[in-house]
């Protein structure tokens, strides 16, 4: 572990700063305290919004933060994990998408929208809204939203279907759009009687709609 260097100066990062506003660069090295974790996560913030998940690398990220790799690794594991942290996302995709995943192809509908519901309604639910209402007022939080839903979930499921790459894209976008429906009715506006509705109502709803959006004939856009 590097020890700082002279003239560096601490960072005391604003909580309500970490989601919203853009960390400025800064050289040298930090050491492995809780200030080095919080400029390692807005070093990430940045990095996934400007540059998306496939884009951003640990090496770039640590260079940002003014660490060593290795000590991403040692308070984050991976780069997905660090992602999860950047964004405070509400569910780790890895755990949830075995089961989507061993659905069989014309139920996948059914089994995103259940994996939906599972997040929502449950503990994730407070770290999900935060993360949604940012989004809307704010095109960084947006940009890292959009990589949470996009590349770390729906792009697993289509990746499945044997479709082209620019299809794939199409259909998660697609399925995107109602998912992200789906939650800002139920859970943000509660508009009745889909707030109130069993999950087996909601799947039974909407379940064909994603159906479609993911195997079915539609017109696609940009097609």
């Amino acid at each position: 572990m590097c020890a700082a260097r002279p003239g560096s100066r601490r960072r005391d990062a604003a909580p309500e700063d970490q989601l919203s506003a853009v960390p400025n660069r800064r050289s040298g090295r930090r050491p492995g305290n809780p200030d080095t974790r919080d400029a390692v996560l807005a070093a990430a913030r940045a990095a996934f919004a400007e540059r998306g998940f496939d884009g951003a690398t640990i090496r770039g990220i640590a260079a940002d933060a003014g660490v060593d790799p290795a000590l991403v690794h040692h308070y984050f594991g991976s780069k997905d994990k660090l992602f999860l942290a950047a964004v405070d996302a509400p569910a780790d995709p890895s755990e949830l998408l075995p089961t989507v995943l061993a659905s069989p192809r014309d139920e996948l509908g059914a089994a995103v929208v259940r994996m939906v519901l599972h997040v929502w309604d449950g503990p994730g639910r407070a770290a999900g809204l935060a993360l949604v209402r940012s989004a809307v007022s704010n095109d960084w939080t947006a940009k890292l939203l959009r990589e949470f839903l996009v590349a770390t979930v729906l792009r697993r499921v289509v990746s499945t279907l044997g479709f082209d790459p620019d299809v794939r894209a199409a259909r998660a976008s697609l399925v995107a759009s109602q998912i992200i429906g789906l939650v800002m009715a139920r859970y943000v506006l509660r508009l009745e009687p889909l707030a109130s509705a069993s999950p087996d109502e909601v799947v039974a709803a909407i379940g064909p709609t994603v159906q479609r959006y993911l195997t079915g004939d539609v017109e696609l856009p940009g097609h």
